[in-house]
């Protein structure tokens, strides 16, 4: 074991942004994938006074910081709309989560049907297109262009002719006509948002995913309606006028079944965030007067008697004032057993009491309650951006253009090099490279995954405060522990009673004994042993002729006897020898204990061993990061005796004793000037710099506010296996992400060139505009799906 004590540093870490700024979260619409986020990102950055700005895809909302002497939200909200997007602030009183979940469901819906009557429209304009392509073969102009076409007419044709005889009969200039009324309705309606998002994009010289769908299906539309008007110019030079209604129509469909699948995945990542927002009750039973009152829980205020009966949810955090029971907190800790609450206990809105009732008076109400501050870290988190984003962000922001460069590109180059109709091949082989390109996977691939991984990590009891954290964490190789509060319970506990030979007194009289002189004192392990006395369920007894001696201990008479409760100088002084216990009392001060002796009569009676016990998890959770491969530190600053016996105990070989907070922050530099990626975990005052000079700070929740607010992972638990949880979590996070973001660039980099015909001198194949909107539309939905599969995380033991 290493034991020394670090030095202290020269400086604090500056602050990260200049205290005057302000800001604000924006809500948008229109956006469809990277480039327009990119877009957004990039419109807010321009805005004189802005800091920094944070376009999030997935939530549909930006985060920005800004100088509020140089510009303000309404300046924000008019150049997100300048850029062709809508923007609004969030209405006051309003419950975000609520207004964003109803968004969400109204969106869902709106796709879904629009799916729906699509998907509908495309069967039937697919059917009513094998008569028009068996007349054009007929007429001696060949088969059609489109791979999924040819197919259809191959192994549909026949069925659908002896099905739908009457359909054969039918004029095929009557077929063309409708089929072009079917398709302007579902491009009017279905698809209109495609084409008016497009507009408005290229109005403010940019492009996104809506100009490669709107200039595909438009440019397929466009032919097809040339081909309806004046049939007899294609005919006249050789060339079947082909119509691509089916395919105009089957690529809105199949786009909007991707839209609609990707907007119900977004629902889903944000489950675990909506099932916190529905935890709180809609009502709490409050005593004004002598009548308790069911009233809203928007009504109750700070001061509040409330009432809680068996069974039943906590509606706000408060103190208990009278009653006891266990409550259920494992919603915000991860903690499957009840925590025993009794008068002066604190309990936190929406977990759930046990059998007991008990009254309580309202501390904390609404925006300030813990529950609120939970939803709220979790939705900045969900809506914050990893460093890993910037390569898709990078990728995104020339993606389009690029893609219309290849679609322009493979036009040209099918048009010069094709003998047969090279007008309508280029063209199909153009639009399929344009709707096969797809820049929502991209930007869907990291987002997807902060989102769900922040879920999945306030089930477990960890709050990781956004996406730069949750990247950090996965390559901590150090992880430095504070002993006092974060490896131990952080208060002191009698460990040990242990009996003199001939003791006059039993265990339980002597603990009565005790308590009721230390009931009156000061010291800090009075209130320690009092607290054991009481779980024993010893007898409170008074105490008379009290006296405290500074250095030494306590005296009084309780029940008639003389008691004195101190340490070997106090017993000395009063003639009473404590060599019985010598061996013993050596023993326990070895191992941490601070030992504490008791005479009654005169006669040595016992030992009490006092110390800051470990948590129950800690050396299980020790032994768990050091199998994850990771090196682990005590730093205390406590003296060497006590850290080298709680080290061992915890199963820690490497310590730093005796150090201040600033020994601490500079312990943290020399560890990262090693080369080391470090975490530093604490709860104290005393951690905050030291937690600000980590690469990643990591609070106990049952700290204090400073050593939260310092922070980039908060536990809400007390148990250091949350931090195994936490790097754990993201490092599969981080997997998932690289999963993600391969295959979204695999899709393109081996799809675009498929959709263009690379494949076709070698293997003749080509890909049907129909079956590059699928691929497309699935391309994204994957994405989601691979990111929702962290939702199955579970911590190892």
């Amino acid at each position: 074991m290493t034991v020394r004590t670090a030095p202290a540093p020269t400086h604090a870490p500056a602050p990260s942004s200049p205290p005057e700024a302000v800001r604000v979260d924006l809500r948008i619409s229109g956006m469809t994938c990277a480039a327009c986020q990119a877009r957004v990102q990039k419109s807010l950055a321009t805005v004189p006074g802005v800091l920094d700005a944070n376009v999030n895809l997935m939530t549909a909302e930006a985060s920005v910081t800004y100088d509020p002497a140089r510009s303000d939200p309404d300046a924000l909200v008019a150049r997100i709309r300048d850029t062709g997007y809508g923007a609004a602030l969030p209405r006051p009183g309003a419950d975000g989560l609520a207004e964003q979940d109803a968004e969400r469901a109204r969106e869902l819906r709106d796709l879904g049907a629009k799916a729906a009557v699509a998907l509908a429209a495309g069967l039937v304009a697919m059917i009513a297109s094998m008569p028009l392509m068996a007349a054009h073969a007929h007429l001696g102009l060949g088969a059609p262009t489109d791979p999924l076409m040819r197919w259809s007419m191959r192994v549909l044709d026949p069925s659908l002719s002896r099905a739908f005889p009457w359909l054969y009969d039918l004029p095929p200039r009557a077929i063309a006509w409708g089929l072009a009324a079917l398709t302007t309705g579902v491009m009017a309606w279905a698809g209109r948002h495609f084409y008016v998002r497009a507009w408005a994009a290229f109005r403010h010289h940019s492009a996104d995913m809506n100009t490669l769908v709107a200039v595909g299906t438009g440019a397929a539309y466009v032919l097809s309606l040339a081909a309806t008007v004046a049939p007899g110019f294609f005919i006249a030079r050789g060339v079947a006028p082909d119509v691509y209604y089916e395919a105009v129509v089957l690529i809105v469909a199949l786009v909007l079944v991707g839209n609609a699948l990707e907007a119900r995945a977004k629902r889903e990542t944000s489950a675990a965030l909506r099932k916190l927002g529905q935890l709180q009750p809609a009502t709490a039973r409050i005593v004004r007067g002598a009548e308790e009152l069911d009233v809203p829980v928007e009504q109750v205020k700070a001061g509040d008697l409330v009432v809680v009966r068996p069974g039943e949810r906590i509606p706000v955090d408060g103190e208990l004032v009278s009653g006891a029971s266990a409550v259920d907190e494992s919603m915000l800790t991860g903690e499957p057993l009840p925590v025993s609450k009794r008068a002066g206990d604190r309990v936190i809105g929406a977990t759930l009491n046990g059998t007991g009732a008990f009254r309580y008076r309202a501390t904390a109400v609404g925006e300030g309650s813990v529950l609120a501050g939970i939803v709220r870290l979790m939705r900045e988190a969900q809506g914050s951006r990893a460093p890993i984003q910037k390569l898709a962000d990078r990728i995104s922001g020339i993606f389009v253009p690029v893609v219309l460069s290849l679609s322009i590109a493979t036009f040209v180059v099918w048009f010069v090099a094709t003998d047969s109709a090279p007008a309508v091949r280029a063209l199909v082989a153009a639009v399929a490279v344009l709707v096969i390109a797809c820049p929502c996977a991209m930007g869907l691939a990291v987002p997807t995954a902060v989102m769900v991984a922040s879920g999945k990590g306030a089930e477990l009891g960890v709050l990781i405060k956004g996406g730069e954290a949750l990247e950090r964490a996965h390559a901590i190789q150090t992880v430095v522990l504070d002993k006092t509060g974060t490896i131990t319970a952080g208060k002191p506990a009698v460990t040990e009673v242990v009996l003199a030979p001939g003791a006059p007194a039993p265990e339980e009289r002597l603990l009565a004994l005790v308590a009721a002189v230390e009931r009156a004192s000061e010291h800090p392990l009075a209130a320690a042993i009092v607290a054991h006395a009481a779980d024993r369920r010893a007898p409170a007894l008074d105490v008379a002729d009290f006296a405290s001696e500074t250095g030494r201990g306590a005296r009084g008479r309780v029940d008639g006897r003389s008691v004195l409760v101190g340490n070997r100088a106090l017993l000395a002084a009063a003639s009473v020898s404590t060599a019985p216990l010598e061996d013993r009392a050596a023993e326990l001060a070895g191992r941490g204990r601070t030992v504490v002796f008791a005479a009654v009569d005169g006669a040595l009676a016992g030992l009490l061993a006092v110390s800051d016990p470990l948590r129950p998890t800690s050396r299980d959770a020790v032994a768990r990061l050091r199998r994850m491969g990771l090196e682990v530190v005590m730093l205390t600053g406590d003296a060497q005796p006590t850290a080298e016996a709680v080290a061992r105990e915890a199963g820690i070989e490497r310590v730093v004793a005796g150090v201040l907070p600033a020994g601490k922050v500079a312990e943290v530099s020399r560890l990262q000037a090693e080369g080391k990626v470090v975490a530093m975990v604490g709860d104290g005052i005393n951690d905050a710099p030291a937690l600000a000079r980590a690469d990643v700070g990591v609070a106990m929740g049952s700290g204090t506010d400073v050593a939260v607010e310092a922070s980039d992972v908060t536990l809400m638990r007390a148990d250091l296996g949350a931090v195994a949880d936490a790097i754990a979590l993201s490092r599969r996070t981080m997997r998932t992400m690289r999963q993600n973001l391969f295959w979204a660039f695999a899709y393109n980099v081996v799809g675009i060139p498929v959709a263009a015909g690379v494949l076709y001198p070698a293997l003749g194949l080509l890909l049907s505009p129909v079956l590059a909107s699928a691929a497309m539309a699935m391309s994204s939905v994957s994405v989601v799906t691979n990111s929702l599969r962290l939702r199955r995380f579970r911590a190892a033991a």
